[in-house]
């Protein structure tokens, strides 16, 4: 990787976030990260004091915010090439039990969220005519299975908006990913309310989950892919997961 390359990433306290912090500021980018706690992105960023990481506490369904953490970018390092929108929550729960509030937070934080961040880098990497924007998505964005109906309408709209993304601004040499994992070994439990449908991912991350370093390498193949290829869509799958 060119180690002048400026990557944002949200929801970098934990997981998959945090794994691809690791991975990119052991290529020496220029990191900027955010997340709702701090103290763990100002501990992820003592991991690696001799590296150019800003960290910035960010709630990606307040515009405002997220937009800040564009403008830190820009502000210390002049522009933005990659924008990783990761920041996201998996309640489990059926139809039935009529979840609205939960159903409301996923809409704002994987959808919203995800959109939040395209409005704010957006007119950044138009005027530079370059960039990359890169969104975390989820086999749940490609089939739909019980108890996940909401959870998985907000992938499959996420992986709707980056294809239309890609398709709105190719022309000036943005490029789009989705990454969609399936079971990763991550603290994304931690979003389920119900208890029974929170140990049973507990169990099935135990017993065939990916861990997050394995998505986070992917991402980074994708931010390291030659400029002239555009790498729209990675499904990574644990080998034993049958959806």
């Amino acid at each position: 990787m060119n180690k002048e390359k400026v990557v944002i990433i949200t929801g970098a306290s934990s997981g998959i976030g945090a794994a691809t912090t690791r991975e990119l500021a052991k290529q020496h980018a220029k990191l900027v990260i955010g997340a709702r706690r701090l103290d763990r992105l100002n501990e992820l960023k003592a991991e690696f004091p001799d590296e150019d990481i800003i960290t910035q506490k960010v709630d990606v369904t307040n515009f405002d915010e997220v937009q800040a953490l564009i403008d830190t970018a820009k502000k210390e390092f002049g522009r933005v090439d990659v924008l990783y929108n990761n920041a996201g929550v998996m309640p489990v729960n059926a139809l039935e039990n009529r979840a609205r509030d939960e159903w409301q937070r996923i809409l704002d934080v994987n959808v919203m969220g995800v959109l939040n961040g395209i409005a704010a880098v957006l007119p950044t990497m138009i005027e530079q005519k370059s960039g990359h924007i890169i969104a975390t998505d989820s086999v749940a964005g490609h089939v739909v299975v019980p108890n996940l109906a909401v959870y998985n309408g907000s992938k499959f709209a996420v992986r709707a908006i980056m294809e239309g993304l890609r398709q709105e601004q190719h022309n000036n040499n943005i490029r789009t990913t989705i990454v969609s994992p399936g079971s990763v070994a991550t603290e994304l439990y931690k979003s389920i309310g119900n208890a029974d449908n929170q140990k049973a991912e507990i169990e099935v991350e135990k017993q065939i989950g990916l861990s997050a370093e394995n998505i986070a390498k992917s991402v980074v193949f994708a931010i390291n892919a030659p400029e002239n290829m555009d790498l729209n869509e990675m499904i990574i799958r644990p080998i034993k997961q049958d959806i």
